[in-house]
């Protein structure tokens, strides 16, 4: 996975040798009054171990802090645990297997809930949806609106093969969101869909982004996947500590803020009920 797409999970033997330790950049320590939340166990005592890639605006790593949507939700998450993060960027295909191997505590990279992943990693429960947005100069919100335009997407995408049906030959995918932005920026297409976190980050002044309204044939646009922090699944604690940690972030209004400062839609909080993609 490219963090907002799927992508298969690569071997262990990765995170092994990508990885001597799981040491990085720490965070300020507790106040020594602190009192934890829950109890459970970490990789390193007093530590929460962290790896990610950089994925703006969800993961990032800005000096000895972590940052983006994720960052800070796991940042809040260690304050009411009264633990210090310790965060390392590591190579994207060696994430979920660092976890997996129990060397890191989890990973941020806005990964989806998918069926593969649960089966080697514990999931937490959803925390915001990927919501898939057009990118235009009039506001577009319809994938009807875009018949007729030439229009770019990302591929990985899983929005990607219902709108090559929808849209034909006037659909055009690219490698990375970078390559769809140039064309875009240059009018080599008229229209861009991306995630919408993505998009926000990465559009000009003179385009707006849109979330995409519910249509018959595009799946994404109805029910957007859902994003979880993956940790070592024989960890159950941490696990349940952590669903209990976000639902208060949700609860007491955190959660939202932390998706409006970092670009996203506050709707992405309503994630419906837990599901896994195929």
């Amino acid at each position: 996975m490219n963090n907002q797409k799927t992508a298969v999970i690569t071997a262990l033997a990765f995170a092994a040798a990508a990885l001597s330790g799981c040491g990085g950049a720490a965070s300020s320590a507790p106040r020594a009054d602190c009192k934890p939340v829950h109890d459970f166990p970490t990789v390193t005592e007093g530590k929460l171990s962290v790896v990610l890639y950089d994925l703006p605006p969800f993961s990032k790593l800005e000096g000895n802090k972590l940052a983006g949507v994720d960052g800070d939700i796991v940042n809040a998450i260690a304050e009411m645990e009264c633990l210090t993060v310790s965060a390392k960027s590591v190579a994207t295909a060696a994430n979920i297997p660092t976890v997996q191997a129990g060397r890191a505590d989890l990973s941020i990279a806005a990964w989806y809930r998918t069926a593969s992943r649960a089966e080697i990693v514990g999931l937490t429960e959803p925390i915001y949806t990927d919501q898939m947005a057009i990118i235009s100069k009039d506001g577009l919100d319809d994938a009807e609106q875009l018949k007729g335009k030439t229009v770019g997407t990302v591929d990985g995408y899983l929005w990607v093969d219902d709108m090559k049906k929808l849209l034909g030959d006037s659909l055009k995918v690219y490698p990375t969101t970078l390559n769809m932005n140039q064309d875009l920026e240059a009018g080599r297409i008229d229209i861009g869909i991306d995630s919408y976190g993505s998009a926000q980050f990465n559009k000009k002044s003179d385009f707006q982004v849109s979330v995409i309204k519910p249509h018959e044939a595009v799946a994404a646009s109805k029910e957007a996947a859902q994003i979880a922090i993956p940790v070592p699944k024989q960890n159950t604690e941490l696990l349940a500590a952590l669903n209990a940690d976000l639902q208060t972030l949700r609860d007491n209004g955190k959660l939202a803020e932390i998706l409006k400062a970092n670009g996203l839609d506050v709707s992405a909080a309503d994630t419906g009920a837990a599901r896994l993609i195929s």
